[in-house]
């Protein structure tokens, strides 16, 4: 828990002596991976808390102190207690994201919760023990019957955001909304704090520039027809974040483009920027073990303790593209070769990395692929073949090592 300078303890650390710590590391230094391996085996990832940290000040530096930050926890759970700390809101998407955040004791005020399914029995869950103390999000009119029939039987007001669709199964047509928007005008059983819109992932800023000006226009043109000005945007930029070798990092330049933009708008309401991804994608580490190697027509493939299962980055094909990676121990005999690194299931897709040259590659290294904070740990197909999960560890650089989930077995939700 980070603490105040003014009402620091004697053997606390203070918030900008963290800063101070989180500014130093720019990726786990190979000390901390090696004893990572030793303690915990492998497969396991490794979070690091510091860079989480690091990157969500950073954020906040760059888009102004006068913006807002919201974590989209489906991002990974496992950071949603910390990320608590440094941002304004938590989106949650599902019932089980909603039980994490309350046995991790995170504040309902902070919880938007949103999702295209909300089932009533799960909606009715989350306000008898909430209420109005959290946000949500309306995706459809059936939604908006089923918290205002809260509202009425309870007789509590609900704060909630209108989901503007993009063009997908997510929120409402621009018709849609405005009609709630008029239907509430008489009701007045909901507080509309705001437009809640997010069309998609790995957005360049011409998109995102494209999408803040017809958001611009299209508030001008809700305020016109039924007289509410809309007081809060909660947008989801979808920043693109870099996974592969010779792959621009184009946030900070694109983070101040939404700055600007956000500026120029005649809109001029509070504005809350939602993003999962560009929070915790560089603070992962997937720590795999070769288990086999074999040459097979010319063609060298190594078979490693993980797979695609595991691991996942957003628009890799088949290992297609070379992801960022650390061998260890690291190779000194130079004897470098073309490795095809394959993980352990009975599929021709495994295929982690499709061509990489290493040196003195054998059984028992370990490749660390790096960037993998973001959906690898969630979005996988964990139970295919009923493989074990991995170790999931956070790495604190003021706290140290706390494993968070131990190796488990899953056959046993197999059958």
């Amino acid at each position: 828990m980070l603490k105040n300078d003014k009402n620091n303890n004697a053997g606390e650390m203070t918030y900008m002596q963290e800063q101070e710590i989180f500014e130093r590391a720019e990726h786990l230094d190979t000390a901390v991976l090696d004893e990572a391996i030793l303690r915990f085996g492998t497969p396991t990832y490794v979070f690091d808390v510091g860079q989480v940290r690091k990157t969500a000040r950073n954020i906040k530096k760059l888009i102004g102190e006068n913006r807002n930050l919201c974590y989209a926890m489906k991002a990974n759970p496992f950071l949603v207690h910390i990320m608590a700390e440094e941002v304004e809101r938590i989106e949650v998407c599902s019932m089980g994201e909603f039980r994490i955040c309350k046995k991790k004791e995170i504040a309902p005020e902070k919880l938007l919760i949103s999702g295209v399914m909300k089932d009533r029995d799960d909606l009715w869950e989350i306000l008898d023990t909430y209420g109005g103390r959290c946000h949500y999000t309306i995706e459809s009119l059936n939604q908006y019957a089923v918290i205002t029939e809260w509202a009425r039987t309870e007789g509590q007001m609900v704060p909630v955001y209108l989901r503007l669709t993009s063009g997908n199964q997510f929120g409402m047509d621009e018709d849609t909304l405005t009609n709630i928007v008029e239907l509430e005008q008489d009701k007045n059983l909901l507080e509309i704090c705001g437009i809640h819109y997010f069309s998609g992932t790995q957005k360049k800023m011409k998109k995102i520039r494209e999408e803040l000006r017809y958001l611009d226009t299209f508030f001008a043109t809700l305020k016109e027809k039924t007289g509410y000005e809309v007081e809060e945007l909660e947008y989801g930029p979808g920043l693109a974040v870099p996974y592969f070798a010779r792959q621009d990092d184009e946030r900070e330049e694109t983070l101040q483009g939404i700055h600007d933009q956000l500026e120029e708008m005649h809109w001029k309401g509070k504005v809350t920027l939602e993003m999962g991804r560009a929070f915790v994608a560089d603070c992962g580490y997937y720590i795999t073990t070769v288990k086999d190697t074999k040459r097979s027509k010319d063609h060298n493939y190594c078979i490693v303790d993980g797979g695609m299962h595991q691991m996942n980055y957003d628009g890799q094909i088949r290992g297609m593209y070379q992801p960022h990676v650390t061998i260890r121990p690291q190779g000194s005999r130079g004897i470098y070769q073309d490795w095809t690194i394959c993980g352990e299931l009975c599929t021709g897709n495994d295929v982690l990395i499709q061509n990489i040259k290493i040196d003195d590659l054998r059984v028992g290294s370990v490749i660390i692929f790096e960037h993998t904070g973001a959906y690898a740990v969630t979005e996988g197909m964990a139970l295919f073949l009923s493989h074990v999960l991995p170790t999931v560890v956070l790495y604190d650089p003021v706290n140290g090592f706390e494993q968070l989930r131990a190796r488990r077995e899953t056959y046993d939700l197999n059958m």
